[in-house]
């Protein structure tokens, strides 16, 4: 029986090291993006060269402008905004959502999200393994948590702004948002996979992708 026990210890904290990103070995590894050792994660500076401003970012204060099709804007402060967070294993967004706007499903694969209402009203919502929809209203100063890898969406369906202000356990924890990743995939997913997954024809297939495509500058 102390022999089961001391396996189950040994494998929860194995997954309890996995849920996230690795522990640092040093007090900090201010990330070098000019070296070309490739790694899990990025080189460290010289900390004789390190900074306040490798640990600074002012990028949230910011309102974001969503003037897009989407109507919603994300501000990610991450390790590749700020270099110090390397190793650290945590990051902010910000999401601006203009009225009737929607941060479309989307997923985090590298960390679970808590996020903090700064302002307005949203319908929020994420969709579990066995297909089951968990959604609920928040507002201003309420907290929604979205857990990792699970597929989930913030619409505004109010008449004024609102923002949240994410935060993950990764420094990069990743963003693959469904429509974008299957219709604007290069190269391309082939539409034959396209209309069988969504039991649509070809020219349904065309118009999404026409419409969810990079506008050129």
């Amino acid at each position: 029986m102390e022999t089961l026990f001391a396996y189950l210890l040994i494998f929860a904290a194995i997954s309890g090291a996995l849920a996230s990103d690795p522990d640092l070995l040093q007090d900090v590894c201010v990330a070098d993006f000019a070296s070309g050792t490739k790694l899990n994660g990025y080189a460290c500076k010289d900390a004789a060269n390190i900074s306040a401003s490798d640990f600074f970012f002012d990028g949230l204060a910011k309102e974001g402008v969503p003037n897009n099709l989407m109507g919603s804007v994300v501000t990610a402060a991450n390790v590749q905004k700020i270099s110090g967070l390397n190793t650290l294993g945590v990051s902010l967004s910000r999401v601006d959502i203009a009225p009737g706007g929607l941060n479309p499903p989307h997923t985090h694969p590298r960390a679970t999200e808590i996020a903090f209402v700064l302002a307005g009203v949203l319908d929020v919502g994420f969709i579990t393994a066995s297909n089951v929809l968990v959604s609920k209203t928040i507002k201003k100063g309420e907290v929604f948590v979205f857990p990792r890898g699970l597929v989930h969406f913030q619409k505004n369906n109010g008449d004024e702004p609102a923002a949240i202000l994410g935060a993950f356990n990764s420094q990069l924890p990743g963003t693959q948002s469904i429509a974008a990743t299957l219709f604007t995939a290069t190269p391309e997913v082939p539409d034959n996979v396209m209309t069988k997954a969504f039991q649509i024809g070809t020219k349904e297939v065309e118009k999404i992708k026409s419409k969810l495509a990079p506008k050129k500058a």
